[in-house]
């Protein structure tokens, strides 16, 4: 029976409302044992069958049903728990991986147990069993009682003793087990053990599986084991928080910071220097054995190190000011909760919360938990991190949506109570909330590699590859032609450091680095350096509406008053309020905008531009009042003209707000009563209309000039509000009349109607000017948000995602007065799709949706939706930019190519997700991104064409030593300086070169096609440019040698007695005889002279690698002063090496004559105007064979 039990567990469902996951009883092992199993599970998802058949597929013998029981043999029978289950707190140590029988009182299903676990405990007291004895017996333990053989659901080799069983759910499921915990499979292979991660992934991402919000209090006081008047006992409180663990969100593991140290030194190019060092000091140890060393190499493998590490370094402390994603969920936290235990009112850390608690919030308060509202009273919360929606959002007791992120009785963990008071149930607690599954959804999304990080892997392959082609190539021909194996093993390590850029390394950290620092000046703050290029790559922006595409907050859009809509000025300043004001209604309509009004500026704030004072009320409220002040003046000094007497504020109820007022008119003693609200709830309660200062009777045709207003101006996606007052009969209503609002002993109908007005939360003027660029660059923008398809839509044709002729599915219907079923979907170019659409969706028909369509907006998603949306742009092989504010947005930024986050609105956890802030929250800084990171492509690509092309010049010296025998032309530390020396500083001065004028009228480039180093690239480098220098080396290297007495012919196969150190007497061309240090001294001149050479080509190299189509003459030769620079220093650097280590000979250098440095110049002249005519023939005939093949 032992082993019965190790590879199965039983669940009993009983027919009550099922509590998800609950702690299984525990028992004793002794030899005559008691099973106790656990309550029910939800099983809410399970497909159910017939117990009798499950019984029978499970092997046993007799199967008998009771009372929410499966009797598969008569020693096993089931028990009930005379306490209500909750949730149990999933433990990482203790795992078993195993199939449950999951039964219910007349159906049951099999299914795979997520894990299970044991532990030794004492039976609780509480739990009672009947009839639970069965043998532990000796016996073969393959053979339950009826005989039937069950071998095959031995899943493990060995068997221990089973104490207690839990059933755990999906979440650390990656985990590890430890020590006896570890179990090895054999016979049948668990499916569930292979994509764990990717199982936590997939049920993170599946909508909120919750009924709560369906439930009557009474069926939440059973689900939960509590009571709403008395709470929970802190005995149960207690043992629920033992059993769940704290209401906390759980850290993911974190990488030790020496593990990112180490990966900054051993990623990308540097790994081909670690391979050079090396190779670099096996040469010296062979050199060595054969005494003949050198301590060159021995140099040439610190220097490579050096660079490793320092570049390592710098690196590693660019990528160290990223922060941890969930420290900044952490700051979210709650810290104190007003719970209900034991009949009394008690504040304790949130984190001591456990479901069932009963839990009250006000104003002010960050909701501690997911809660169930069961009173409310004029609650107001912000959900705008949550579900992006910018609007305070009612919160009350009326089950008002099936989806519970709408429905009103929900409150969410760390959203914030804005107004009102409530009491809850809490549903959830820690990773369980809303707010830790998007923790976890964050956290666990892995970061794919981003395109550049591709790239420079291709580049390291394309290097690593030749450099090793060659070098075995070399070696063959060296051992062909008699050489000694070491010295071709020599030649083989020196050709193959030869071909590793040891300066590119550099270059591409530090270029990264400063055109980041160029991008934060343009309000861009990088936090991924390699995050810079992915811009320049991306084409699909999916961005958030609500602080990116808008300005967050409220503004008043369109008045609606005399029969006429007029339109308000919703610029950041508002200034320009145009529309008619002097009318006898706007005067009552300012009025009661002014008056009916709960919100305040703070004190203090005179100085500071209206539209930027703080304020005190919801976002509603506080547009009104910013209007009031801009259009009337001060406020505050009109309300005091104005006393308020009584109020009552506005509620889901009522849905109007109401107040009365004296007037400041001294001769008129009558109260004002103002009221704003619903703007049908308001004209129900009017019996006139205001038009042209006088009222009216409300007749139909005033009633349906209201309707079309109030249509159109909902149509536009803007809230809207109705306006009413009425003046009090002084008669009725002296001065000294007691208003009770409880009673409410004063009218409250047959008031007059006085007009609409709407509010937006509006774009940002830029923001239609980036979306255009963005199209003209061939990058799709895709809205993504939470808020209404309405207002949605509304905003993404104000700044043209939708364009103005385009129309969606629903557009054309309403045109052609059809349904939108019977709407030929091909017809529309533009699609709005709404969250609960998308649930439906399977991944093909997202693929198909977002092919099909250019324009698109996604509304009412939920933060799961929005991770799914990006993965599916990802899967069209998009490079997928991310823009977002709320912790609703954080796995998508996670999961983006690039992540952009909102650093004035954005919350810390979107920051900490992202690669990328934008501190001015302006989409249009994106635009200015993006020009960057194409930017940093091109003048990465020239940079790597500019460092490839002297390779060749360094090879072919190795080559014509090892095949024609002459004296070495270059070496190695000669080529080292080359490389780190002369060519550093003009590699990084191509960061700073313009942009060329097409940049933005190019189609964003394939990741997988438009590679930094491709063919044409490669070859125009090493076979065109590359040659040419390699000859102007020769050129010079020859001129030396035979200015000395050796001409050209007599250096062939002159290696030999060139390199004996017994030969003092070696003749020249004219027969004088070279001693081995004099010849030794021409050698270093010889180095020093193709040093001279490969640096004065390399200056025609860097100009003319300012542009690859346009001729440097129409970028500029004098724009980007920085190349001067670098012109300057290669010059420095080799004056320094030639005249100051060259006086001493140091480092293989000697003093060069003046006359040497000029004979290379003739061919960088060469290199100028054969790489113009290059650039002339693929401008003058596009698309043809010199576009193709010469344009890299």
């Amino acid at each position: 029976m032992p082993h019965l039990l190790s590879a199965w567990s039983l669940e009993i469902n009983a027919p009550v409302p099922a509590r998800p996951l609950r702690q299984a009883t525990e028992v004793q092992p002794h030899q005559h044992r008691q099973l106790a199993v656990c309550q029910p599970l939800n099983y809410s998802d399970w497909q159910r069958t017939d117990a009798a058949q499950i019984c029978t597929e499970a092997g046993g013998g007799a199967c008998t049903a009771l009372v929410g029981a499966c009797l598969c043999n008569a020693n096993v029978v089931a028990v009930t728990s005379q306490r209500p289950g909750l949730a149990h707190r999933r433990s990482g140590r203790h795992r078993r991986f195993g199939l449950s029988l999951s039964i219910t009182a007349w159906r049951a299903t099999i299914r795979p147990a997520r894990f299970i676990t044991a532990r030794p405990h004492p039976v609780p007291s509480h739990w009672s069993a009947s009839g639970l004895d069965y043998q532990t017996q000796h016996a073969p333990a393959t053979e339950n009682l009826s005989g039937t053989n069950i071998a095959p659901l031995l899943l493990f080799q060995k068997t221990i003793e089973i104490y207690s069983v839990e059933l755990n759910g999906t979440k650390d499921i990656n985990q590890s087990d430890q020590g006896d915990d570890k179990f090895k499979f054999k016979g049948m292979k668990n499916k569930d053990s292979e994509p764990i991660k990717s199982q936590e992934k997939e049920e993170l991402k599946k909508e909120l599986d919750l009924d709560d919000h369906r439930l009557s209090n009474t069926e939440l006081e059973q689900k939960y084991g509590t009571n709403i008047i008395q709470g929970l006992s802190s005995i149960r409180a207690t043992e629920l928080l033992a059993r769940d663990g704290p209401n906390a969100l759980t850290p993911p593991k974190q990488t030790p910071e020496i593990i990112k140290f180490l990966k900054q030194m051993v990623g990308g190019f540097s790994i081909l220097l670690w391979i050079g060092a090396i190779l670099c000091w096996i040469a010296y140890v062979i050199q060595y054995v054969n005494n003949t060393a050198s301590l060159d190499s021995v140099y040439l493998g610190a220097i490579l190190i050096l660079v490793v590490i320092l570049t390592g370094i710098f690196a590693y402390y660019q990528e160290a000011k990223s922060t941890n994603i969930m420290a900044s969920f952490s700051k979210m936290i709650p810290q104190q909760a007003l719970v209900i235990r034991d009949s009394e009112k008690k504040t304790i850390p949130a984190e001591q919360l456990v479901v069932g608690d009963i839990v009250e919030i006000k104003g002010g308060d960050q909701i501690p938990a997911d809660i169930r509202l069961v009173f409310s009273q004029g609650c107001k919360v912000d959900n705008s991190s949550l579900t992006g929606e910018s609007e305070p959002q009612a919160r009350s007791t009326e089950f008002t949506h099936e989806n519970p992120l709408e429905t009103k009785n929900i409150g969410f963990y760390s959203t914030t109570c804005l107004e009102g008071t409530a009491t809850g149930i809490v549903i959830n607690t820690g990773d369980r909330t809303i707010i830790g599954r998007i923790a976890s959804l964050a956290s666990g999304v892995g970061s794919e590699k981003t395109p550049i990080a591709i790239e420079i892997e291709h580049f390291v392959h394309i290097v690593a590859g030749v450099a090793v082609s060659i070098g075995v190539i070399f070696f063959i021909i060296a051992v062909c032609m008699k050489y000694y194996v070491l010295d071709a093993i020599i030649f083989l390590i020196s050709i193959i450091v030869a071909n590793v850029p040891e300066g590119l390394l550099a270059t591409v950290t530090v270029t990264l680095s400063l055109t980041a620092k160029r991008m934060a000046k343009k309000n861009c703050l990088v936090k991924n350096l390699e995050a810079v290029e992915t811009l320049g790559s991306t084409s699909i922006i999916c961005s958030d509406k609500t602080g990116t595409l808008t300005q967050n907050r409220m503004t008043v859009a369109h008045l609606w008053f005399d029969n006429q809509i007029f339109v308000a000025d919703t610029s950041e300043n508002q200034t320009k309020q145009a529309f008619d004001q002097s009318s006898g209604t706007w005067a009552s309509l300012s009025k009661i905008i002014t008056l009916c009004n709960r919100a305040e500026f703070r004190p203090g704030q005179e100085s500071v531009p209206i539209m930027k004072r703080a304020v005190v009320g919801d976002a509603s409220e506080t547009a009104l009042l910013k209007f009031s002040e801009v259009v009337l003046g001060d406020v505050m000094e009109i309300r005091k003209r104005n006393r308020k007497v009584a109020e009552i504020p506005f509620n889901s109820t009522n849905k109007f707000q109401l107040s009365i007022h004296e007037t400041e008119d001294p001769n008129d003693k009558r109260f004002l009563m103002v009221m704003k609200g619903a703007p049908e709830r308001i004209l129900e309660k009017c019996s006139t209309i205001m038009i042209n200062g006088q009222e009216q009777p409300l007749d139909k045709r005033s009633a349906d000039a209201f309707h079309t207003a109030y249509m159109e101006l909902g149509g536009l996606g803007e809230r809207v509000l109705g306006f009413c007052h009425l003046y009090l009969p002084a008669d009725e209503f002296p001065q000294t009349y007691p208003f009770d609002v409880d009673t409410i002993n004063f009218p409250t109908s047959n008031l007059c109607f006085v007009g609409l007005l709407s509010m937006i939360d509006p774009p940002r003027s830029t923001v239609p000017d980036a979306v255009t660029k963005c199209r003209s660059a061939g990058i799709k923008v895709i809205m993504v948000t939470g808020d209404h398809p309405i207002t949605a839509k509304a905003i993404a044709k104000s700044v043209g995602i939708i364009s103005a002729n385009n129309e969606t599915v629903e557009d054309i219907a309403k045109r052609c007065g059809i349904a939108v079923e019977q709407v030929n979907k091909r017809e529309a170019k533009a699609a709005v799709v709404t969250g609960m659409e998308l649930k439906d969706m399977t991944p093909e028909q997202l693929d198909e949706l977002l092919t099909n369509y250019q324009e698109i907006v996604f509304a009412r998603t939920s933060p799961q939706q929005k991770l799914i949306i990006v993965e599916g742009c990802q899967r069209q092989d998009a490079v997928v930019a991310v823009t977002g504010d709320g912790v609703n947005d954080s796995p998508a930024l996670k999961k983006a190519d690039i992540g952009i986050a909102m650093g004035i609105a954005g919350s810390d956890a979107a920051k900490n997700a992202a690669d990328m802030v934008l501190l001015d929250d302006n989409f249009a800084s994106i635009v200015t991104g993006v020009e960057e990171g194409r930017l940093i492509f091109d003048n990465l690509k020239k940079t790597i064409a500019y460092t490839l092309t002297k390779n060749i010049a360094e090879l072919c010296p190795f080559l014509l030593y090892i095949i024609s025998g002459i004296p070495l032309p270059i070496g190695t530390i000669t080529i080292l300086f080359i490389d780190l020396g002369t060519d550093i500083i003009p590699s990084i001065a191509l960061a700073y070169e313009k942009a060329e004028s097409d940049i933005m009228n190019r189609k964003p480039r394939h990741k997988k096609k438009d590679r930094l180093v491709n063919q044409q690239l490669a070859v125009y480098s090493y076979l065109h440019i590359g040659l040419m220098q390699a000859l102007g080396g020769f050129l010079v290297y020859f001129t030396v040698y035979a200015q000395e007495g050796f001409w050209p012919t007599s250096l062939i196969n002159l290696r030999v007695a060139w390199e004996a150190d017994d030969i003092n007497d070696l003749e020249d061309s004219y027969g004088q005889e070279w001693t081995r240090y004099q010849r030794k001294y021409l050698e270093f001149t010889g180095y020093t002279a193709f040093f001279v050479a490969i640096m004065v080509q390399q200056i025609a190299d860097l100009i003319i690698r300012k542009t690859r189509r346009n001729s440097i003459f129409q970028q500029g030769l004098f724009r980007n002063k920085v190349i001067w620079v670098g012109i300057a220093s290669q010059i420095i650097v080799a004056l320094i090496l030639s005249y100051g280590l060259g006086s001493v000979t140091a480092l293989s250098f000697t003093m060069l004559r003046v006359q040497y440095w000029f004979v290379a110049v003739p061919h960088a002249i060469l290199i100028w105007v054969y790489d113009e005519i290059r650039k002339l023939f693929i401008r003058l005939y596009p698309g043809s064979w010199w576009d193709k093949n010469m344009y890299y």
